[in-house]
């Protein structure tokens, strides 16, 4: 066969594989949202992979994307509305490697919880997990948990080794030249330093510290172990199959055919229910959000950039627009931010911070804040009603950071020669092909300086706090949001049922009435995906959408000054 003939039937392939994607699309889009639920079933739910905040909004970007990530949305509502369905008799956890930060598990442990109060039962099954903390601490809220008979079980503890550049880029001619406020400002110092500044380690000891203690606390509580046994425990490490059953750290070794029978009920094993096809259930099929009050939750989820969101980007333009519809919207009784966010740019940062400002004037507006919510993402939230966050949620990190890597001297051992051509004095100041002097290096400190003292007043306002006392938690240290609740930079600890609560009742609205929920960004059928103005504010279908875009894209390379946390505090 000639190769034109093979490039031919690949490329069929691949179309007859696309097609059959969007038809299954059209088909859920006609059919609806119906689905069979067994009389008796098991919820199943796969805890395993990226954990997202909410799943992409429209059927489209999820057959691009070609998997569809597990969402705390969707876990958070598909629980609730198994709490309440008398066909849902028990939930399956089968647990993978999670990537997700501590209070997304410990948000995941509490909806576990709450589920449980409905006296139904939830099992956890691991196969093998050698290093699962983060998993093991969010199994720990279930009723029991099982483990492979031959199952590695690894619980050693927090804590792993942070890259530090500047010994590379020195090798290679390259220059990190950044100016932050202040010395726990520590985003660009993998690129600056080459260890740990003791501000730098006093600061990760004091995060990590308290992550560790929490995780130990929990988790002993739950096993039933006083904490210096548990420790002991994480000390040796490593458990497999009956080992870690002796040491107490699970309730049994079963396999797949015994964990069935485990389900069952009178002797009969129950029906397996797809967490997707459970998501399509209604809520209001089963008793929840049927009441007459409506209560926004927009997701502001991702870095932060100016102008419109551009996946996994958040623009500062596309959630003020949400805001502000909320806001204007006379239905909407309160307003929910869920934040995820390390920050980003400034402007885009203040974008958002006025809208909620404002939104605050009309109605109630509770901030949750999940994994992350430091310096930009901190920036968003300060004037809300309320700021609930998890006991881990990394927050703070009151700060502010610019500078360029600068890269003529590698440019020049790779031969490469360039010539200036400038109208104004200081036209190259962020070029590449030369350094910082030490006057613009005084003057970006001292532009820098300036924003952050718009952060100190914000946050003195929004937090009901003096400039000095902001000062004095800020310097853009990271705290977790057990230690920030203690400094007053949180109202809450908790997730976003509390949230949801706390905006009820700052509303005048019962706390046992079920209020409807109007979700940002909104849901959008493939068809709407391909003819309606997409739900993060991109129309690429446009001469503007296309403008749109490219300025995004400016905005990214221009942008200057930042408000963002270092992206490298990961559990290992």
């Amino acid at each position: 066969m000639r190769k034109s003939a093979y490039v031919g039937l690949i490329v069929l392939f691949f179309f007859l594989l696309a097609a059959a994607g969007i038809f299954f699309l059209v088909l859920e889009d006609i059919g609806g949202s119906a689905v069979d639920i067994p009389g008796r079933g098991t919820l199943e739910v796969r805890l395993s992979g990226p954990v997202a905040e909410i799943a992409p909004p429209d059927a489209l970007t999820t057959l691009l994307l070609g998997v569809r990530p597990l969402a705390m949305h969707d876990f958070w509502t598909n629980m609730r509305k198994a709490k309440v369905d008398d066909r849902i008799q028990a939930v399956l956890l089968r647990f993978g490697l999670l990537q997700c930060d501590w209070a997304k598990a410990n948000e995941m442990r509490e909806i576990i919880l709450d589920f449980r109060r409905s006296g139904k039962r939830v099992v956890a099954v691991i196969e093998e997990a050698p290093d699962c903390d983060l998993e093991y601490f969010v199994a720990t809220a279930c009723d029991k948990i099982v483990l492979h008979p031959l199952g590695w079980l690894g619980v050693n503890g927090l804590g792993g080794y942070v890259p530090f550049l500047k010994g590379t880029f020195d090798k290679l001619g390259v220059r990190a030249e950044f100016e932050h406020v202040e010395e726990y400002k520590s985003a660009a110092n993998m690129f600056t330093e080459k260890g740990f500044t003791p501000a730098h380690r006093e600061e990760m000891a004091s995060v990590y510290g308290d992550l560790f203690s929490q995780y130990v606390a929990t988790a002993a509580k739950a096993r039933g172990k006083t904490e210096d046994e548990f420790r002991a425990l994480i000390d040796r490490g490593f458990f497999q199959g009956v080992r870690a059953k002796e040491a107490g750290l699970v309730d049994d070794c079963l396999y797949e055919d015994e964990v069935e029978a485990l389900l069952g009920r009178d002797g009969r094993p129950l029906a397996r229910v797809r967490f997707d096809d459970y998501s399509r259930v209604r809520p209001a099929s089963v008793g929840l959000e049927t009441g007459p009050d409506r209560i926004a939750l927009i997701y502001a989820v991702g870095t932060i950039m100016a102008g419109e969101s551009l996946p996994p980007v958040m623009g500062g333009s596309t959630v003020a627009r949400w805001i502000r519809t909320a806001r204007k919207d006379a239905s909407v009784k309160a307003i929910v931010l869920r934040i995820d966010s390390p920050g980003g740019s400034s402007v885009g940062s203040d974008v958002i911070w006025r809208e909620v400002a404002l939104a605050r004037k009309a109605k109630p507006v509770i901030v949750s804040m999940s994994d992350v919510a430091g310096s930009g993402g901190y920036w968003i939230a300060m004037p809300a009603t309320k700021i609930v966050a998890q006991p881990q949620t990394l927050t703070g990190s009151i700060g502010v950071l610019a500078g360029k890597f600068s890269v003529d001297v590698l440019l020049a051992k790779l031969g490469v020669t360039s010539e200036k051509l400038t109208f104004g004095a200081k036209a190259d100041v962020f070029s590449p092909f030369r350094a910082f002097t030490g006057e613009e290096r005084k003057i970006l400190k001292e532009e820098i300086l300036w924003t952050y003292e718009q952060f100190l007043a914000k946050a003195a306002e929004g937090r009901g706090l003096t400039r000095d006392e902001v000062d004095a938690v800020g310097r853009g240290r990271i705290w977790t949001g057990r230690q920030a609740k203690e400094h007053g930079l949180v109202d809450e600890l908790g997730g976003l049922t509390m949230a949801l609560g706390l905006a009820k009742k700052e509303a005048g609205i019962n706390a046992d009435e079920e209020v409807r929920l109007d979700v940002w960004p909104r849901k959008r059928s493939f068809w709407q995906s391909l003819f309606a103005r997409p739900a993060m504010g991109l129309d690429l279908k446009s001469a503007a959408g296309l403008d749109r875009l490219l300025e995004t894209l400016r905005l990214m390379d221009t942008t200057r000054i930042w408000a963002v946390m270092p992206f490298w505090i990961k559990p290992e």
